[in-house]
């Protein structure tokens, strides 16, 4: 893991590999951010022009590399763009500073030490660089390299940036300090579900996953409960049962149970944790196979939240519930026309085995529900239809509540995720009434997402607080990386589940 230091220090007397600095896009040319004086001083007051020269236009995401000049004990100086400069007296804002730094920090990926000089005015601002760069650090190297798989050498893959220095933040200031102790906790624990996400089902199976909760659990005080196929088939889980019975690694669910002794509230999370998806009899077809090792990053983004929350200390309890399957087509697996008795007592009608992320969450959320937290929310990689809907990088919002979705919403800008509130239209449910079950897990194939959302909704407890994030579009990204989202997973959702722990 990338290490983060705080430094008064000059960025020209600091010794690193690289000095990072910031540029915006101004009306007549590239701005020098501040945080740069030094090191535009050591261009005798010309970086702007020398940059201007070059064609650099301080666009976001735009990186430079400079030869540094005599005066700076950096031997590059590297320069990334901020986007549009601020008004007068005006600030850069969190998340072109967090982008900034993350791809900053892509750009050196294999040296030791950055220095990075970018505007660090508040502690806001420390964190978000913080958080940027040790994202855009991350990569995913466990199965590259053969025998020198994570070491230095020509055949081993190229490691991470390993340090991060921040220029201008003050160690001995106690907000400082604490918005980098966050941001090292909360980066740790979404890159952790990154490698799960990005792990080969073959290796994360049910079984492992929930041996993984375990150890982690053990080791950040949290209490965690495995049920195995013997313990779901005595309780009735037959939403998570169904799904998982036609794999030769049978399911599981795990809850994760945080506790704080000043807590006055509890937030239960649910996560769908498909560790492979072929979509059992109803089989994906070709092309649709190849990435569905991350079906399971909703309980992966579940898992990271409930550490981070312990790691943060925050004074709420928070349960995750983690509904663990794999998906596969068998002699033994669930067929279309199928009916299944879930957890709740419903029945419901099975009519595309390749609908399962509802069926195993609606076990979930029912078993959630019985221990009345003042709100669930559970997470998913549940339908394509979000993702015809907000793209590759939104994710959906539903909920029963219509103010605790706008504050969801509104919790995810402030972390710098993109997301869109969701409707749940009544109307769309009569497409699930079915002749032989009390529910059919399909309905209208018009407006997918949202009958996905009203089935789930038949599934949480009477008077509870509800909310569904579909992240079937942000969860992995399959493109070239940007900013500090790098390719694979991505650990959509954490951020701003720790900001609803944190507003708990």
């Amino acid at each position: 893991m990338t290490a983060l230091t705080l430094s008064t220090a000059g960025a020209a007397t600091l010794r690193a590999d690289a000095i990072v600095v910031g540029v915006a896009k101004g009306a007549k040319g590239p701005v020098v951010a501040p945080g740069a004086e030094a090191v535009d001083k050591a261009f005798d007051g010309k970086l702007g022009s020398v940059l201007e020269a070059l064609g650099v236009s301080g666009a976001e995401g735009e990186v430079t590399k400079l030869p540094a000049p005599s005066g700076l004990k950096a031997p590059v100086v590297l320069v990334v763009g901020l986007g549009p400069a601020p008004a007068k007296n005006g600030t850069y804002g969190t998340e072109p500073l967090r982008r900034a730094a993350g791809a900053a920090a892509r750009a050196l990926s294999g040296r030791k030490k950055a220095a990075f000089a970018l505007p660090v005015e508040t502690a806001e601002d420390v964190e978000a660089v913080a958080e940027g760069a040790l994202l855009g650090a991350y990569a995913f190297i466990a199965y590259q390299g053969g025998e020198n798989n994570g070491k230095k050498g020509d055949n081993g893959p190229k490691l991470p940036l390993a340090e991060v220095t921040l220029v201008g933040a003050k160690p001995r200031d106690k907000a400082h300090k604490a918005a980098a102790n966050r941001a090292i906790a909360l980066t740790e624990e979404v890159n952790r579900a990154r490698d799960l996400v990005n792990t080969p089902p073959n290796d994360l199976t049910p079984e492992a996953f929930a041996a993984v909760a375990t150890a982690a659990g053990k080791e950040n005080g949290i209490k965690v409960q495995v049920l195995d196929e013997k313990a779901l088939a005595k309780g009735g889980y037959g939403g998570i049962l169904g799904v998982g019975q036609g794999s030769v690694n049978p399911p599981r669910l795990v809850r994760l149970a945080y506790t704080h002794p000043k807590a006055e509230k509890t937030l239960a999370l649910v996560g769908k944790g498909i560790t492979y998806d072929s979509g059992g009899i109803s089989l994906k077809p070709a092309g649709h196979n190849e990435t569905m090792k991350c079906d399971m990053s909703g309980a992966a983004a579940v898992f990271a939240t409930v550490i981070a929350a312990a790691r943060l200390g925050l004074p709420v309890n928070v349960t995750g519930w983690l509904a663990l399957a794999e998906n596969m087509p068998s002699g033994s697996a669930t067929r279309p026309g199928d009916v299944l008795r879930m957890y709740s007592g419903k029945t419901v009608e099975v009519l595309n085995t390749d609908a399962e992320g509802r069926l195993v969450l609606a076990d979930a959320l029912t078993r959630a529900s019985e221990e009345k937290p003042d709100a669930i929310v559970d997470v998913a990689t549940l339908t394509g239809a979000m993702v015809l809907a907000l793209g590759n990088r939104t994710f959906g919002i539903m909920a029963n509540d219509d103010a605790f979705r706008t504050t969801i919403h509104k919790l995810a800008e402030q972390a710098g995720e993109a997301s869109w509130p969701m409707p749940l239209p009544a109307d769309l449910r009569k497409g699930m009434d079915s002749p032989t079950a009390d529910i059919a897990n399909m309905g209208e194939r018009m407006g997918g997402g949202l009958v996905a959302g009203l089935f789930l909704k038949e599934f949480v407890g009477e008077g509870i607080t509800w909310a569904h994030l579909d992240i079937a579009g942000p969860a992995f990204h399959e493109g070239a990386p940007y900013g500090y989202t790098p390719k694979g997973g991505t650990g959509s959702a954490i951020r701003t589940l720790v900001k609803l722990a944190e507003s708990f």
